[in-house]
């Protein structure tokens, strides 16, 4: 199930519909361009509270995964605690590999 999500999110990456680092992210959600955001599930507890919360104010769905290391490596970059779907398709098609 999770190689199926990461390589959902490798394939949003090289389509270019995905954001990623903390700033990136933030901007993207209050932008209303973010559709979903994944956060690293080895993430601090502070980035973690950061992003539950604004997603819930501005209504994005929020997800909590893998590691930063594995985050990173599915879009080609350094490990990423945070990153940010702006395809509501590709976010729908990475959230359905979740369920």
């Amino acid at each position: 199930m999770q190689n199926r999500t990461l390589s959902m999110i490798g394939i949003a990456a090289k389509a270019g519909k995905i954001v990623s680092g903390e700033f990136s992210t933030e901007k993207a959600i209050k932008e209303f361009k973010a559709y979903l955001v994944i956060v690293a599930g080895d993430a601090s507890e502070n980035t973690k509270k950061k992003f539950r919360n604004s997603t819930e104010f501005y209504e994005v769905k929020y997800v909590e995964l893998s590691n930063k290391d594995e985050l990173g490596q599915c879009i080609g970059k350094e490990f990423r605690a945070s990153i940010a779907v702006t395809d509501e398709n590709l976010a729908n098609a990475i959230l359905k590999t979740i369920d």
